[in-house]
């Protein structure tokens, strides 16, 4: 940025990692040029210079930025230099009308501003009457020259315009310069990604302003996001990968920064339905059928106005419902084995090391051979335990690999993973000096993998095993106040809540003790229910998962105020982050 004064404490303070909880970040820019205004997080600035046919400025000409949106109408007049400054102004489509006495009233139009942008216009007036009027239609340069930050902005055609598998745009961000999608991070199935080779949890995710990242210290949503509003509700989102402002001072990778669409005074809105069948998928050249995938994606969209020029409701909801076949090879005893009966693993063939597996009574240390009458490898029925042959009789039978004692069952279970999410603000132009909007978001996933050997058995892996539940919800209230046009302070209150578990199967049932097993803690409060795990060699591991249950929460209060004071060729701004 031209002629800056960044003191290096101030960037050293600014730009912390997700450690800091606090900011106090002071600015202040001197340009030989226009005022780059520093636009808030989620809006933007529009500055320029006021001159005649000679290029001469014109100090005091009256300026007027419309909304072609919501009927906003903003003032301003020229300094003495002739440049003009609004900000912060939402994102969105405007108008700006300048005149001056003894000029023509020029007004240009097509004006959108983005994200974030400073964009320049310049205003050149023509003598004669106030009252003729001279319309400029061609849109803005979009050469960025106001700003020395590296990112891109997505805008809300680009969104809807691409195929998105399950319709993540956070995916989008992959494409951006300097960004690779993560290693085996957890949040990989969900868009996370490394910007400038820092790794995903370093990324900032903003929505309308307000902290949307997940606190919780492993990610157990999978993802490094709270919520995630779905595309059609966005107006657009930009990327930042390098040289942002000091307020986006929060970790050391990309910043996210996603705004959602407001209502206007002209109703829009959409609807739509996403369907993936198995029904319309290719069997796979190795594979017995076509595994079954059944996903219906569906919601809708509404922006209208409450009140025309002063108050707009925008909202919008989606659920998507998902089943998908999931296919599991197991171990299992055989009808022989759940009598005591172990002699198939004398056989070579029937063994997974190919060898015959001799073994031998209890507490011998190796000496004799375990036999029952002339039986080798078997026990006697009295020595069989009754809890142990509840146990062997609870697993399901073989069902494949022939009668070999290895790999033997296979069962396909179908998983169901729901989602239904809404999001719901408004926005209220209180006067010209005052707006102010709120907004709430909300998102509940739910995920349900049976368990591969039934409900009391269990023997599934950590996160491919019972309840995964994914809810969160984020907040933001905003209140923009212009003392005078070069005086402008903005306070935001953002809050983002989590509550994530991982759950078993049976958490609400005390098999242990059902089944005659005793000294198993359990408690309905805490979902401890189930049965231990249990490891015994020669069939796969049974019993509840190791870490489960697990839950996690996380309630996250955010204070943000900024403070504009544009004073001729400079530019203070003022900011705290709490």
């Amino acid at each position: 940025m031209k002629g800056s004064i960044i003191p290096t404490w101030i960037s050293t303070l600014c730009m912390r990692s997700r450690s800091c909880f606090y900011a106090f970040c002071i600015l202040l820019v001197y340009n030989f040029g226009v005022v780059p205004a520093n636009a808030q997080m989620d809006q933007g600035t529009i500055t320029g210079t006021v001159s005649d046919s000679t290029n001469a400025v014109i100090p005091g000409a009256e300026l007027a930025l419309t909304s072609i949106d919501t009927g906003l109408v903003l003032h301003a007049k020229s300094n003495e230099i002739g440049e003009f400054t609004f900000s912060p102004i939402k994102i969105g489509n405007y108008q700006l009308s300048a005149g001056a006495t003894g000029m023509q009233t020029t007004t240009r139009q097509n004006i959108h501003v983005d994200i974030q942008q400073r964009l320049s216009i310049d205003i050149v007036l023509q003598t004669g009457s106030a009252s003729e009027t001279v319309t400029v239609d061609a849109a803005p340069p979009l050469m960025q020259t106001q700003q020395s930050s590296v990112g891109q902005v997505v805008s809300t055609n680009t969104i809807n315009n691409l195929p998105l598998n399950g319709r993540n745009w956070v995916f989008i961000a992959q494409l951006s310069a300097g960004v690779t999608p993560t290693g085996a991070a957890r949040g990989g199935g969900t868009g996370d990604f490394n910007a400038n080779g820092q790794r995903a949890q370093q990324n900032n995710f903003i929505l309308d302003g307000v902290d949307d990242n997940i606190n919780v210290v492993d990610f157990m949503n999978g993802a490094s996001y709270v919520v995630r509003p779905p595309p059609d509700a966005l107006a657009e989102f930009k990327v930042d990968t390098g040289d942002y402002n000091a307020e986006f001072g929060h970790s050391a990778g990309a910043v996210m920064n996603v705004s959602l669409k407001s209502g206007s005074n002209a109703v829009h809105g959409s609807l739509w339905e996403y369907v993936r069948n198995d029904v319309f998928n290719a069997r796979n050249w190795n594979a017995q059928s076509v595994p079954k995938y059944r996903q219906n994606q569906f919601g809708a969209t509404l922006g209208l106005p409450v009140r025309r020029n002063k108050l707009f409701f925008f909202g919008d909801a989606e659920a998507n419902r998902i089943i998908y076949a999931e296919t599991t090879t197991d171990t299992v005893p055989t009808a022989l084995m759940r009598q005591g009966n172990f002699s198939e693993l004398l056989s070579s063939s029937l063994t997974q090391s190919g060898k015959a597996i001799t073994l031998y009574q209890p507490n011998s240390a190796g000496t004799a051979a375990l036999t029952c009458g002339t039986v080798q490898n078997a026990l006697c029925s009295s020595q069989l335990d009754a809890l142990a042959l509840k146990l062997l009789n609870l697993f399901p039978s073989p069902n494949t690999n022939g009668s070999k004692v290895y790999n033997n069952y296979v069962v396909n279970r179908n998983v169901r993973d729901n989602t239904f999410q809404w999001d719901a603000r408004t926005d209220w132009n209180i006067s010209d000096k005052d707006q102010a909007f709120a907004r709430f978001s909300y998102t509940h996933e739910q995920q349900y993998r049976p368990a591969p050997l039934g409900n009391v058995l269990d023997g599934g892996i950590f996160q491919d095993d019972g309840d995964m539940i994914n809810r969160g919800e984020n907040f933001a209230i905003s209140e923009t106040h212009v003392f005078t046009p070069n005086l402008v302070n903005e306070f935001r209150f953002g809050y983002n809540y989590g509550n994530f578990a991982f759950l078993q199967p049976n958490y609400n049932t005390n098999f242990a003790a059902s089944l005659g097993l005793s000294g198993v803690p359990y408690s309905s409060t805490l979902q401890t229910g189930g049965l231990p795990t249990f490891a015994v060699s020669g069939v796969t591991p049974f019993g509840t998962v190791g870490y489960l249950p697990t839950k996690e929460g996380e309630n996250v209060y955010q204070f943000l105020d900024n403070f504009t004071h544009i004073m001729g060729r400079h530019s203070l701004k003022m900011g705290v982050n709490f």
